[in-house]
């Protein structure tokens, strides 16, 4: 009998469960790095020896405007940390308070709320700074960037775009579509126009074999994000990793490009673990503050199902335990999502209509779990909207027991099981049969 105890995130605390008899389970984290003791000072040194850059009071003159580009509250990027060092760069450099914008790079997300302001960038920060969010649905405040020699249209919000310095925060982790997140993608998608987000997560884009998790080389959304960044006149980044317990492992600053590729290689290191084989069922964490809504749990599931290679057998259970306390979530395209699955009669059929008739950004991640659920049946574990869950066409399961009963249910009693505590923050690479 299997007595092992295990734990994964469950909104801001945990879930621990162990595992029936018969059931064989394997953790598998990210690599273990000693987080950086003093992040203030880290921070500190980056802004003083940044990657290919003058420091960033150099680049800075007193008269500028200054735009900083900062993540929303579904990343966990430490910007209340990096906002400020940023800010303190500027005034050396003699800029005004009243000549910065800090512009909150939502994307197609909701508007954030006044505290998520002050929690994202600190009480004294939010009050004293113009602190505005992007409006990917309104022209008039978009300038539009042109076309990709590919026929992608490029937008940014008009305060980055007018700004003499524009400036980005972000965090270098696995993402779906971008490869890495982090560098360039804060400003080029958190501060685009609707129009841009639709094509970078259109069916073309997101069915390309380039649009890889973990891939930047030859992935047409990472250079989509290049050129929007590029366009938009990005000058100046300052990123973190984070390891399995959001701490701070690595922060650079710099370049766009040359800072995010240092920070690439660093996260590689970090987060891609190989495993030897596909298993039955695989347990991916999320925790805050991706679990509050269900368009940003299922993340886990697209995550570990579009691994270089599935780590789920076909046929397999992926089980997410996540609160979705928001639903599906309140956003424009969270809402898009959610209609997207509600009306599909079965996955083939929304998968051949979402290709034929193209959607609007947000429905991009009712393709991707169309395409997940083709191939394995997703459980969310104490989601506090069980029937959401069900109208997504994913299962709802109160605990963990009764998840991986069902799943036992489905395949029998004596499953190999992968748990990935940090499902986000951790890319299993299948090394064996």
């Amino acid at each position: 009998m299997d007595e092992k105890t295990y734990t994964v995130p469950y909104g801001k605390g945990e879930i621990s469960f162990a595992l029936p008899p018969g059931i064989c389970g394997t953790v598998v984290e990210s690599k273990k790095v000693t987080p950086i003791a003093d992040v203030e000072a880290a921070i500190a040194e980056s802004l003083a020896k940044p990657v290919n850059s003058p420091p960033l009071r150099e680049l800075a003159k007193l008269g500028d405007a200054a735009c900083i580009v900062f993540t929303d509250i579904t990343r966990a990027s430490p910007d209340h940390l990096l906002v400020p060092a940023l800010l303190a760069e500027l005034a050396v450099a003699g800029v005004r308070d009243e000549d910065i914008t800090l512009l909150c790079g939502i994307g197609m997300h909701r508007a954030s709320t006044p505290r998520e302001k002050v929690i994202k960038l600190g009480a004294e920060v939010a009050a004293r700074y113009q602190v505005i969010d992007n409006e990917p649905q309104n022209p008039a405040a978009l300038v539009d960037l042109g076309t990709t020699e590919s026929g992608i249209p490029l937008s940014v919000h008009r305060a980055a775009y007018e700004a003499d310095l524009l400036i980005a925060t972000g965090i270098v982790e696995p993402h779906q579509y971008a490869g890495y997140s982090g560098g360039r993608k804060t400003v080029a998608v958190g501060a685009a126009g609707e129009a841009m987000i639709a094509y970078t997560h259109g069916p073309q884009m997101v069915d390309h074999p380039g649009t890889r998790l973990g891939r930047i080389e030859g992935n047409p959304f990472h250079e989509a994000v290049s050129e929007a960044a590029r366009r938009a006149g990005l000058r100046f980044i300052l990123n973190v990793v984070l390891d399995d317990h959001k701490r701070m492992a690595a922060v650079r600053a710099g370049e766009p490009t040359a800072a995010f590729l240092e920070l690439v290689a660093f996260a590689r290191e970090l987060y891609e673990v190989p495993v030897p084989q596909c298993y039955d069922v695989v347990i991916g964490g999320v925790g805050f503050p991706k679990d509050a809504n269900l368009y940003q749990a299922s993340r886990a599931a697209s995550y570990l199902f579009f691994a270089p290679t599935p780590v789920v057998k076909p046929g397999g259970f992926l089980v997410i335990p996540a609160r979705c306390q928001e639903g599906a979530g309140e956003g424009v395209g969270e809402q898009r999502f959610l209609e997207k699955m509600r009306g599909a009669r079965d996955m083939p059929s929304l998968l051949a209509e979402l290709r034929r008739t193209g959607y609007p950004p947000g429905a991009q991640r009712a393709f991707v779990m169309a395409k997940v659920l083709e191939g394995a049946r997703v459980v969310i574990v104490g989601s506090e909207h069980p029937d959401l869950v069900k109208t997504c066409k994913m299962i709802p399961a109160e605990t963990m027991e009764e998840a991986l009963r069902i799943a036992a249910e489905s395949l029998g009693p004596e499953l190999d099981v992968l748990i990935v505590p940090h499902a986000l923050l951790t890319l299993p690479v299948v090394t064996g049969g």
